[in-house]
């Protein structure tokens, strides 16, 4: 299977599709693309993702598939980062979806806000909005971890990816973990995991 991600190292986002090719020991062909400078509104991008978003997963050169949790679930497919037992399963989706939803609105943007746009002074209302839902997130997460080591069970599965790449920069956007010991753990241990890499090389 012939692989190439369409993304910026610096996203959460493209992370996640990062970390799992990493962790499955893909090979794959990694393209940058800055959303800041439109790279993603150009004819030829939007003929693979309409949506003008990153990630994109271009496969075997004919196939598009956009939206990062999808790609997650498209690669980890008949591997141990995606259980086949159906209640498990669900688990993993039911995450992602909190990812989604209760999770990436309020501790990505607020990082978007203040790491990538500089926080302009226009918008600090708006970024000092973010943090309650943030920090409702965080809750939830820290009140799971008390009594499973990752977010489905005692094995790393996407459900950890997708809700990892945003955890461990969450300060970049002015949410602080000292309150959550058991999300700290978790960080620590998922970034023990063998074939794992940073976002950050330097």
């Amino acid at each position: 299977m012939k692989l190439k991600v369409y993304g910026d190292i610096l996203s959460g986002n493209c992370y996640k599709i990062k970390l799992l090719l990493e962790f499955l020991g893909l090979s794959y062909e990694w393209v940058p693309t800055n959303v800041l400078r439109a790279e993603t509104h150009t004819d030829e991008f939007v003929a693979m993702n309409p949506n003008a978003k990153i990630p994109v997963l271009l496969i075997d050169d004919s196939k598009y598939l956009w939206e990062s949790n999808a790609i997650l679930n498209y690669l980890a497919e008949g591997s141990p980062f995606l259980p086949t037992e159906k209640y498990s399963k669900a688990l993993v989706l039911q995450w992602q979806f909190f990812e989604q939803y209760s999770h990436e609105p309020y501790i990505a943007v607020a990082r978007y806000l203040k790491l990538f746009l500089g926080l302009p002074a226009e918008r600090v209302s708006e970024y000092e909005g973010k943090h309650e839902g943030g920090y409702k997130a965080l809750a939830v997460m820290e009140n799971h971890l008390k009594k499973s080591k990752f977010f489905v069970g005692e094995q790393l599965t996407i459900a950890d990816i997708s809700l990892y790449a945003y955890t461990h920069v969450a300060d970049e956007g002015g949410f602080s973990l000292d309150a959550y010991p058991n999300v700290i753990r978790w960080l620590k241990d998922f970034a023990a995991s063998k074939n794992y890499v940073p976002m950050r090389t330097s």
